[in-house]
């Protein structure tokens, strides 16, 4: 069962998962100052969001092109 929440989480809400992992806080209070961030600014945080998401998954592509020597 928690590696099934652990999937669900790293896979929906990567972003604060990752956070929470990285500075060793809970993943839920992460996800509760996020919003409540985002309900004070009016949604400015989510634009950091994406960012971040977006930053996460070039690191992936980055290093599986790195451990992969077959290049297309």
């Amino acid at each position: 069962m928690n590696r099934l929440r652990r999937l669900i989480e790293w896979n929906a809400f990567g972003v604060c998962t990752y956070l929470g992992e990285k500075w060793n806080i809970s993943t839920a209070s992460i996800r509760k100052y996020f919003i409540y961030i985002s309900f004070l600014t009016l949604g400015s945080p989510v634009v950091i969001y994406f960012f971040v998401a977006f930053w996460m998954n070039i690191k992936q592509y980055i290093g599986f092109y790195k451990r992969n020597p077959v290049r297309w």
